[in-house]
């Protein structure tokens, strides 16, 4: 691989010349959305390694969830609800384990398994899954649509996936659900699609993603790291704005409205500037935000 495709962000840059579909949105967005037959279909889809986004040997019925949660993450910040699932699964060390995981989780976001594929082989484990959603608004929102005044909201805490994650590593014994079983908040999703003027999910970090949401509706965002809520010791704000996995949903609002459900102001959009994202005023650069390949 050529030093100009070593990032998964120049890749990603070289893969925009091949979509040609509107329903792609650049992709610059959390999901795709193709208009088809009156209806908006969302979909979506991630791929999680082992060793990289799970712990090798973690619980497959935790890992078979967090697939399937993430992706109904990318479904909620479209304020859409979920139709299906389709799995790419390659076979591991306890796929009885997964399956049972699997099945809580597609209860539990109301995603039937429509289908995919099972494959074998050496290595780590390699997971993929596609959701499939109907939007249940329209205009269906988008990382785009962030205007100069509007104000950026977040729906919960950062940093209680990094908790998780380490008390999962460390074998302490502590609560590790939010990095294991995270949560895809749907229904806050849906109520907050007609109002928003952008919004997306928090899966990277925050910052890394707020800057996304920047680059991609043309503004600087402008973040007041204090009043970000934060589920981890104080001492380590800076990293939970930094860790991602906490599946919160991120939004833009013009100014003067207020959420109609419960979530804190944290920023606001700038005219652009050389700096896409600032926190406390100072520009926070473009390395070290969040978790890039």
């Amino acid at each position: 691989m050529s030093d100009a495709m070593s990032t998964e962000s120049a890749f990603i840059e070289t893969l925009r010349r091949l979509t040609r579909d509107p329903a792609a949105r650049g992709l610059a967005d959390d999901a795709a959305v193709l208009e088809f037959g009156g209806e908006a279909l969302v979909l979506t889809h991630d791929a999680m390694v082992e060793g990289t986004h799970y712990l090798a040997g973690q619980d497959p019925a935790d890992v078979a969830w967090k697939l399937v949660a993430t992706n109904i993450s990318d479904l909620a910040a479209k304020g859409a609800e979920p139709v299906g699932v389709l799995l790419g699964y390659k076979l591991g060390r306890d796929d009885t384990r997964f399956l049972e995981g699997l099945e809580e989780a597609i209860d539990h976001f109301g995603a039937p398994l429509l289908g995919g594929d099972t494959v074998g082989g050496g290595g780590p484990q390699v997971l993929g899954l596609t959701a499939i959603g109907r939007a249940t608004h329209r205009p269906v929102p988008s990382r785009a649509g962030m205007r100069v005044g509007d104000a950026l909201w977040i729906t919960g805490a950062v940093g209680a996936a990094m908790i998780g994650f380490e008390a999962l590593r460390d074998g302490t014994g502590a609560d590790s659900r939010a990095y294991r079983r995270p949560e895809a908040l749907v229904a806050e999703g849906r109520a907050l699609a007609p109002h928003v003027s952008a919004m997306m999910d928090v899966s990277d970090g925050l910052l890394i993603d707020a800057r996304r949401m920047a680059h991609a509706s043309g503004v600087t965002i402008a973040i007041d790291a204090a009043r970000v809520p934060i589920a981890a010791p104080e001492a380590r704000r800076d990293e939970a704005l930094r860790w991602g996995d906490d599946y919160a949903l991120l939004f833009a609002l013009p100014p003067g409205h207020e959420p109609p459900i419960a979530a804190v102001r944290i920023g606001a959009a700038l005219p652009p500037g050389p700096a896409r994202l600032l926190l406390d005023g100072v520009d926070a650069g473009e390395a070290g935000l969040g978790y890039e390949h």
